[in-house]
């Protein structure tokens, strides 16, 4: 009988072994081999990075809920994969054969492509990891008690410009709170070429929208910035121009900053010949499979999705929540319809759905299809997101402990935001 190894253990690969669980009879097993022992939910990683949150509320042991369940856990790193051989190798040296593999990885963190970026050996702080944003807590406390200015944003070719908008707006109403907003002077740093943008060509009437929530909260901003380097203190970015001509040098001092990298896909799968893209990401069919490799599936941020559009400063994609819960119910029921003697025929949306929280307020927007023309194509601002987020995030961390599978965003999302089911537009 088959044996499924799932690569990765986050919001995509702990539903995806609980999909599988609950689809598959016990005859088949299945494995999944995480980095790290524990699961994080990235998404609240802006809260903690603030105080907002620590780090119990929003991590916990997988094995003990995985084997519950009959799910194997490995908690090592991947060294190598051999698709040849049906087999991937741990940091340990040790041999993991499969039937299927499943990556769902995430990104790798590409802080090298700007010098001096990142929270190690570098001089700007993540939100990317439960780790990286209990760093960037720390740094803020040293930061509150001599304050100044400030810089957030993206790095060029990021793809992930949601949560960067988020810690903007989170870091301004904290910094009210505690009465120090007027001696920091915030400076929104981006590689879009125009504020609202998200990666997605924009969204409703996103632009208007966050350029006025960014007016009224007295925060500043520079688009089409690549980024050239960092030092301690001071951010150097090239301004481009709609043509790609620099426009202007900048040399921002900062007291305190927070920038998105760009992502790459992690080394032993970016290292597979004709597995990924130029910068390691997954190459997949409809499917959700390798285009080289017909029994390796692969869903979330390290897949290869193609920018919306060519932007002056490279901008990628986001892989939103929504994306990633069909890309990851379309794997299983491939993989259950090919070990039952069908055609793999189930595809993932490439809907956009996000909840962004703005401290104590929220944006909520919706993108179908991702990429434009869309039949639905709009941008709601409330306290209602704020709240809907702070919800979510409860909700998600209850279905990874209880080990259900049911899909989180039409069952929750979808309902919140009025719509019926989104295969329908």
């Amino acid at each position: 009988m088959a044996h499924i190894v799932i690569m990765g253990a986050g919001t995509g690969g702990m539903p995806a072994a609980y999909e599988l669980r609950e689809k598959l009879d016990q005859s088949h097993s299945i494995t999944v081999i995480n980095a790290l022992d524990y699961f994080q939910f990235v998404p609240s990683n802006p809260w903690v990075a603030v105080g907002w949150r620590e780090r119990d509320a929003i991590t916990f042991q997988i094995r003990p809920y995985l084997e519950k369940k009959g799910i194997n856990f490995i908690a090592q790193p991947v060294a190598s994969l051999q698709p040849e051989q049906n087999s991937l190798t741990l940091a340990d040296g040790n041999s993991i054969g499969y039937d299927y593999l499943i990556i769902t990885t995430g990104p790798k963190l590409a802080f090298d492509e700007v010098p001096g970026a990142g929270p190690i050996n570098g001089f700007t702080h993540s939100i990317c990891s439960i780790d990286h944003a209990e760093s960037a807590f720390s740094a803020y406390k040293k930061f509150l008690d001599e304050p100044g200015p400030a810089i957030i944003g993206a790095m060029p070719s990021a793809s992930c410009f949601g949560p960067a908008y988020e810690f903007a707006f989170i870091f301004n109403t904290d910094l009210k709170r505690r009465k120090l907003r007027s001696k920091v002077p915030i400076t929104y740093v981006t590689s879009e070429p125009y504020i609202g943008h998200l990666g997605l060509g924009g969204v409703g009437d996103s632009k208007s929208m966050l350029e006025s929530e960014f007016r009224n909260n007295d925060i500043k901003w520079i688009c089409n910035a690549k980024t050239t380097k960092v030092e301690d203190g001071k951010m150097f970015i090239s301004e481009m121009d709609d043509m790609g001509n620099l426009k202007k040098e900048h040399e921002l001092p900062f007291k305190y900053s927070m920038m998105l990298p760009s992502f790459r896909g992690v080394d032993p799968v970016a290292a597979v010949d004709g597995l990924c893209n130029p910068r390691g990401f997954v190459l997949i069919d409809d499917h959700q499979r390798s285009k080289k490799f017909k029994n390796i599936f692969s869903a979330g941020v390290c897949v290869a999705i193609p920018p919306v559009e060519v932007t002056p400063v490279p901008t990628g994609a986001p892989k939103t929540g929504y994306m990633i819960e069909t890309m990851i119910t379309a794997i299983v029921h491939n993989i259950a319809a090919e070990l039952a003697g069908k055609p793999a025929t189930a595809k993932g949306s490439w809907n956009a759905i996000c909840l962004a929280d703005m401290g104590d307020t929220g944006a909520a927007f919706v993108a179908l299809p991702q990429i434009p023309p869309r039949n639905v194509n709009w941008f709601k601002k409330g306290k209602w997101v704020h709240l809907a987020k702070v919800a979510f995030e409860k909700y998600f961390m209850h279905k990874m402990k209880a080990g259900t599978s049911e899909p989180i965003y039409e069952k929750y999302v979808l309902k919140l935001l009025g719509i019926e089911r989104l295969d329908k537009h």
